[in-house]
């Protein structure tokens, strides 16, 4: 495969490097300890169009390329937080893109404009406590009352849940199964909403996540996102964009941890030698920059075919599968490789380790990805 970026994504990565170096990397574990980060972090990456790459420019986007959201989502993998990059990727890649496709003018303008400019903050609401990998049978429900929407439920596992001034929203307004769902734009300064808890997680502590509760919430009805009983569809193209990102973030964090744990090897020394200079490190380290070497190559081929527009489903399944997998056994010998400084939570190589594990669960399982897979292979 050719050098996919010009100088203008190099120029790009620059900007977004001395950013993330200045204004996140020196922050990661004091956010971490205090389970959250800055509101104002926001609006600092609305001001710098981190949101907006790939929107439309007449609602405040830059109508970039999806190489611009590659070099994006590799950049944050320097933060050291994975908390705070799921946070800005939920933000610009998770929750917006919806509205930016399918969304009405109203919505465009009420939801994504202040969404990329950083002044609200937005959250994705699609899983529940009885559906996570089975959305099709989700059940909170939006009952249709004159010109309104009343709804009724709750969702569980919503990044920026905590704080959020909207959502992009999964509501059932039909029948049983994925016929009967759809997705709306729902501001949370709706009476009857609320968060009923910030649940604590095992990694990406800094990011909030929540359980959120609807008790006869009434919406517009102008508020659903394109066609009544449509959501499924959207819901599904969502996930690829999704997936994706979290991919290419993850590539970049196991090429970070390879990266440092090498530099601590030369810098460690044990029984008279320098711990890189040991066998069974050097050719483990091997393995795995080969494997990140591969896994890199098949993430920038699928982004090239998300870009030319063709919703590459099996490549994409295969990019969030094999980079989720890959990511438990690289941050798993980094760790091992540091010893007992690899279970300080001081240390970046600690926090990696227990946040990747959510890679093979969050945005679909490991084992929903097998399935599609299978599938789109015909068997």
């Amino acid at each position: 495969m050719t050098h996919p970026f010009t100088e203008e994504h190099d120029t790009f990565r620059k900007t977004i490097r001395r950013f993330v170096e200045k204004e996140l990397a020196p922050h990661a574990l004091e956010w971490d300890q205090a389970g959250l980060f800055p509101r104002e972090l926001f609006r600092k990456c609305g001001e710098l169009g981190l949101f907006g790459i790939h929107h439309d420019p007449k609602y405040g986007g830059s109508g970039l390329d999806y190489w611009f959201v590659t070099v994006f989502a590799e950049e944050l993998a320097r933060s050291d937080n994975a908390g705070v990059s799921m946070a800005l990727m939920v933000q610009g890649q998770m929750a917006t893109p919806i509205i930016n496709d399918v969304g009405t003018e109203e919505q465009k303008r009420e939801f994504l404009a202040p969404a990329l400019a950083g002044e609200k903050i937005a959250a994705l609401g699609m899983s529940e406590p009885g559906a996570g990998s089975d959305l099709a049978n989700l059940r909170t429900t939006a009952r249709r009352d004159g010109d309104d929407y009343v709804i009724n439920g709750s969702k569980m596992w919503i990044t920026n849940g905590t704080r959020a001034d909207f959502l992009v929203l999964a509501v059932r307004t039909g029948g049983p199964g994925a016929a009967g769902i759809s997705l709306v734009t729902f501001p949370t300064d709706v009476k009857g909403f609320s968060v009923s808890k910030k649940l604590d997680k095992v990694g990406h502590r800094s990011s909030d996540t929540a359980i959120l509760f609807f008790e006869d919430c009434r919406i517009p009805a102008r508020y659903v996102l394109g066609r009544e009983n449509d959501g499924f569809f959207h819901i599904m193209n969502s996930f690829q964009g999704e997936r994706l990102v979290t991919g290419i973030n993850a590539v970049a964090m196991m090429q970070r941890m390879l990266e440092e744990a090498i530099r601590y090897g030369r810098e460690r020394e044990a029984f008279g030698k320098r711990i890189i200079e040991y066998q069974v490190w050097r050719h483990r380290f091997a393995e795995h920059l080969t494997s990140v070497a591969a896994a890199r190559q098949l993430t920038y081929h699928t982004v090239e075919l998300f870009q030319r527009k063709r919703r590459p489903l099996r490549e994409i399944s295969m990019v969030k599968l094999y980079t989720a997998d890959l990511a438990q056994r690289v941050a798993y010998d980094c760790q091992q490789f540091y010893g007992g400084m690899g279970y300080i939570e001081e240390t970046n190589i600690a926090r990696a380790w227990r946040d990747v594990r959510m890679l093979t669960i969050g945005g679909g399982t490991s084992e929903m990805m097998k399935e599609i897979i299978a599938q789109t292979a015909g068997m």
